[in-house]
């Protein structure tokens, strides 16, 4: 039985898109996790970028329990997150030209290494020139992102292209143009987003798929393990030193 309040509607329609990535997008799961295996297995590093609500779910995959040690954020200052203020600056950074070029060029990313950018829209310059940019220099980039947009928004970018059209993989969201799953009558505005749940899921989706392949392979997948459980502490330390070549948001 439907529950029909405002919470109920909300997390069914969650629940609706999740069973349609996971019915839709097993394939792109797949090559997504394993191409990060893949990358594991010979020696490259990966990467998760995100501006502005996507970048939480770039953020949940880096130093998290559970999680793949080697995945390391690229971040771009004043792009993270709403910690800027103003917040709308991080909103205005998206559309800088140029700007994916000067982090890409500070970076620690190198041919042979993966990079995961995740853009609801796909649409702004910075992820877009980003995607460019990595792959440019031999990196291999997987976009989490909602194809709608590509049809029914234009781009930002001065190619008119989106995110999408320069991924090696592309793993679709779902999430319907404007991120709202509901409606009243009597609230002028569509409500409650649902795409930091989604691409959440999704990327832990990947991730779990890469561990399974690594595990197939005879390799024991980078795993960290949760400091709030006995001996956690001195896991994640074997990890650290094992992988230290690999992890960049440890000194």
């Amino acid at each position: 039985m439907s529950d029909r309040t405002l919470a109920g509607q909300y997390l069914d329609a969650a629940i609706g898109l999740l069973q349609r990535v996971r019915d839709e997008e097993a394939e792109a799961i797949t090559a997504a996790g394993t191409l990060l295996a893949d990358t594991v297995a010979a020696g490259g590093r990966l990467f998760a970028f995100g501006a502005g609500h996507s970048s939480l779910a770039a953020q949940d995959v880096v130093y998290r329990a559970g999680g793949l040690a080697l995945m390391n954020l690229l971040a771009v200052p004043g792009a993270v997150g709403v910690d800027v203020v103003p917040a709308t600056l991080g909103s205005a950074l998206e559309r800088v030209d140029g700007l994916a070029g000067a982090v890409l060029d500070s970076s620690p990313l190198r041919s042979g290494d993966v990079l995961v950018v995740v853009s609801l829209s796909g649409r702004n310059a910075l992820p877009v020139e980003m995607a460019l940019g990595a792959r440019a220099r031999g990196v291999k980039v997987i976009g989490v992102t909602s194809v709608a947009y590509a049809t029914e928004t234009t781009s930002r970018h001065a190619s008119g292209t989106f995110l999408k059209d320069h991924c090696d993989l592309v793993v679709d969201s779902k999430i319907a143009v404007g991120d709202a799953e509901l409606t009243l009558d009597t609230v002028p505005a569509p409500f409650a987003p649902a795409s930091t749940v989604v691409t959440a899921a999704l990327l832990q989706a990947v991730l779990a798929t890469a561990a399974g392949a690594l595990a197939d392979r005879g390799i024991e997948p980078p795993l960290l393990r949760s400091g709030n459980v006995d001996g956690g502490h001195e896991w994640n330390a074997r990890v650290f030193d094992r992988y230290a070549d690999r992890i960049f948001y440890r000194y």
